[in-house]
C-alpha cells in the first residue's frame, strides 16, 4: 500500500505511526499453567515478566484435544520470543505461562498417536 498516495482513509494515521516507529506489540499463543480454566476468561488478564506488565491475554479457555489451558495475547516486541516464561495476573491470582506458536492446533497427529 502506498501510505505517500493524497487520499485520506480509515487506518491511515495508525499504518503511517508503525511505519515510522515500528511494531511495539505481537499477538502470541500462550499455555497456561494449573487447573483447567472453568471458563472463558471476561477481561484482560494482564501479562508481566519481572514484575512489569508486557502485554494482557485477550481469550483464554480450557482446550480438551490439547489437555491445556491456552490463550492469545497481545505483548510487547520484546517479550514475544517463543518459550518466553510470563506471569499472567487472572482472577485467581499469578499463573505462570509460556509464549508458544500458533495456531494451537495438532497438524501432524501427534497427539493423537500418543
Amino acid at each position: 500500500m502506498n501510505l505517500d498516495m493524497d487520499a485520506n482513509f480509515i487506518g491511515k494515521a495508525a499504518l503511517l505511526r508503525i511505519q515510522e516507529d515500528g511494531v511495539t506489540r505481537k499477538q502470541v499463543g500462550l499455555i497456561i499453567e494449573g487447573v483447567p480454566l472453568k471458563g472463558p476468561n471476561t477481561t484482560f488478564w494482564t501479562i508481566q515478566k519481572g514484575g512489569v506488565k508486557v502485554g494482557k491475554v485477550t481469550s483464554a479457555v480450557y482446550s480438551p484435544r490439547l489437555e491445556q489451558n491456552i490463550a492469545l495475547a497481545m505483548v510487547s516486541v520484546e517479550h514475544a520470543d517463543i518459550g518466553t516464561s510470563v506471569d499472567v495476573l487472572a482472577g485467581s491470582g499469578l499463573i505462570r505461562a509460556s509464549i508458544v506458536g500458533r495456531p494451537f492446533y495438532d497438524p501432524k497427529k501427534e497427539i493423537a498417536a500418543a
